[in-house]
């Protein structure tokens, strides 16, 4: 399986690429999985030529096979005027439309406050299913706060079986109704009320 995290952090270090990095290694724990890493920052020149002159420069090119190869994957960005960074939608832009479609994705963002977190819902959720990609139902942000507080390691790791559910071909219905308990049929729980006789 090849799992690839697309990080559009700008900083170094990056709560943004360490939340990538935490999802990834959540992922390889459910499934093997090859990671390999997008660095957003490290590509916004190519980004740019490739909004001017439509062609991508080598590093790019590499960048948009590597996504469009991929057997799943994580998408993290930090939060910018209530929505994803710039950077993060410009290389979505330049990907083809076509290339995720079908592909399993996993939604996360980093922001300084918790008041941003329906940026999972209102922009990155809509983001992908435009582009047709199986986004799975838990998407995880990170406020400032999070990081060492009680909630952030259990959102990662069902976050992360989601994915790995998908990329193996289970769904994440199916590995949800692996931990549902066996259901008595109601008309089998009307029969045992009855008296006897």
């Amino acid at each position: 399986m090849k799992l690839v995290v697309v990080s559009a952090g700008l900083s170094v270090p990056s709560s943004t690429r360490l939340l990538g990095d935490r999802l990834a290694a959540a992922v390889g724990r459910q499934t093997p999985a090859d990671v390999q890493v997008v660095e957003l920052r490290d590509l916004a020149v190519e980004i740019a030529h490739n909004f001017t002159n439509g062609f991508p420069g080598r590093n790019l090119s590499a960048a948009l096979d590597a996504v469009t190869e991929a057997d799943g994957l994580v998408v993290v960005t930090p939060v910018f005027s209530a929505s994803y960074s710039g950077l993060f939608k410009s290389f979505f832009d330049v990907l083809d439309k076509d290339a995720l479609a079908g592909t399993p994705v996993l939604i996360a963002a980093t922001g300084g406050t918790a008041r941003h977190s329906l940026v999972l819902e209102h922009a990155l959720r809509p983001l992908f299913a435009y582009l047709r990609a199986v986004v799975v139902p838990t998407g995880v942000y990170a406020a400032s706060e999070d990081w060492g507080a009680e909630g952030l390691d259990g959102r990662i790791e069902r976050a992360a079986q989601e994915l790995a559910a998908l990329m193996t071909g289970l769904g994440a219905g199916a590995a949800d109704r692996k931990s549902e308990p066996d259901l008595v049929p109601f008309e089998q729980q009307l029969a045992a009320l009855r008296p006897a006789g």
